[in-house]
């Protein structure tokens, strides 16, 4: 067994709302993916040791401290960046509103953007994690955000991929339980 890009959509929605009572079908909307996807996306998190049983009533919620370990330190292995050439899109990485106030843009460099056709910044092309993480960014800040941050650490340089990490922990440890 081993997980996939998509997973880490499902295990963003889960680490940033550990309080929501997820069903499959509303997972599914959240992030763009059929519902026996995402069932199978579920599967492969608690195998994973990313998702957990809590509770008596077995509700899953995120394995905090090993969802940040993965993120931080495994997922630029696992899934390496694809980039392309200059392309209309979403801001990622450093180009995103989450890391852009942190560091000003070098001369002549182009932002990363995630390719999409509704995108209003010009920059170099920057495959998401998956297909649909534009879709399942899109009316969630904080998906976004940590999916940029994911991006940053996917893609960046060390100061990036650092800063990346720090803020991504925040995100994920600072979540609440409610």
């Amino acid at each position: 067994m081993a997980l996939k890009p998509q997973d880490v959509l499902v295990l963003l929605k889960w680490a940033l709302y550990p309080a929501r009572k997820w069903t499959v079908r509303a997972m599914a909307k959240e992030v763009g993916l059929s519902p026996g996807e995402t069932f199978s996306c579920t599967r492969r998190l608690v195998q994973s040791r990313l998702l957990g049983e809590t509770g008596e009533d077995g509700t899953l919620s995120p394995l905090r401290q090993n969802v940040v370990e993965f993120l931080v330190h495994g997922l630029r292995y696992s899934f390496p960046p694809e980039r392309g050439g200059l392309t209309r899109g979403v801001p990622t990485a450093h180009g995103a509103p989450v890391l852009r106030k942190h560091f000003s843009l070098a001369r002549g460099a182009q932002l990363p953007v995630w390719p999409d056709a509704q995108g209003k910044v010009r920059g170099e092309a920057l495959a998401p994690i998956y297909d649909s993480a534009v879709r399942a960014a899109a009316g969630d800040d904080s998906m976004y955000a940590a999916l940029a941050l994911i991006d940053a650490i996917r893609a960046g340089n060390a100061r990036e991929r650092e800063l990346a990490a720090v803020l991504l922990e925040k995100m994920v440890m600072g979540a609440r339980q409610k």
